[in-house]
């Protein structure tokens, strides 16, 4: 089964460590809420508000999940103290898009996919399906590797914050763009790697149609 999607807009971010400007104060104004979010969820909101998403079906992957509510949770067990109840509800897969869709106010569905390498190649895949229901949807994808001593298990991803966005609808358009979930020139996650592909290729001054294979 093939079916064709228009990427109405994207937007990407990355830094080798940390990623710098988020515009998290502005985004997210209540200072309580703001002290809440993870780095996934910091990243999300920002990508959401780049596409000017605020309402509507989404579609969220990551593959490690929040690295830093891991690994707090991992110190506090070796260390035999009380698990902070806020980390443990921060340590899931779906946290950051949770964190955005309360922000925004956004009731509608919200799917998360957590499959290794081929993660943002089965986002795209999810978003195709539920796009033929005629809607506009949100497809994210994150990855927060930057955690105390990483560099004691990372020998291969250059790149450990990211995350991409696509804002999508189906069409009967003929495809133009090609996703590819090899190329990765600068040692991204490979989670994240179809997605930031197509972004890459996004032009906003024409129609951008990818045939997705399902």
């Amino acid at each position: 089964m093939k079916i064709n999607i228009e990427i109405l807009d994207s937007a990407y971010i990355y830094a080798p460590k940390e990623i710098d400007e988020l515009n998290t104060k502005e985004l997210v104004p209540k200072m309580l809420t703001r002290r809440r979010l993870t780095r996934s969820a910091k990243i999300a909101i920002y990508l959401a508000s780049q596409v000017n998403f605020i309402e509507g079906r989404i579609v969220y992957g990551n593959n490690y999940a929040e690295p830093s509510s891991t690994a707090k949770i991992l110190e506090s067990i070796n260390n035999n103290e009380q698990i902070s109840p806020t980390i443990f509800q921060n340590s899931v897969n779906n946290t950051a898009v949770s964190y955005l869709s309360i922000i925004n106010e956004n009731k509608a569905e919200i799917s998360t996919i957590s499959s290794g390498d081929k993660t943002s190649l089965n986002v795209l895949k999810a978003g195709a399906i539920k796009a033929l229901d005629g809607d506009t949807i949100l497809l994210i994808v994150c990855e927060t590797l930057n955690i105390p001593r990483i560099e004691e298990l990372n020998s291969c991803i250059d790149i450990l914050e990211s995350g991409v966005a696509l804002k999508i609808k189906v069409t009967q358009d003929k495809a133009n763009i090609k996703y590819d979930d090899t190329k990765n020139l600068y040692n991204f996650p490979k989670s994240i790697i179809s997605m930031l592909n197509v972004a890459k290729k996004y032009d906003k001054t024409k129609a951008n149609i990818v045939e997705i294979n399902i």
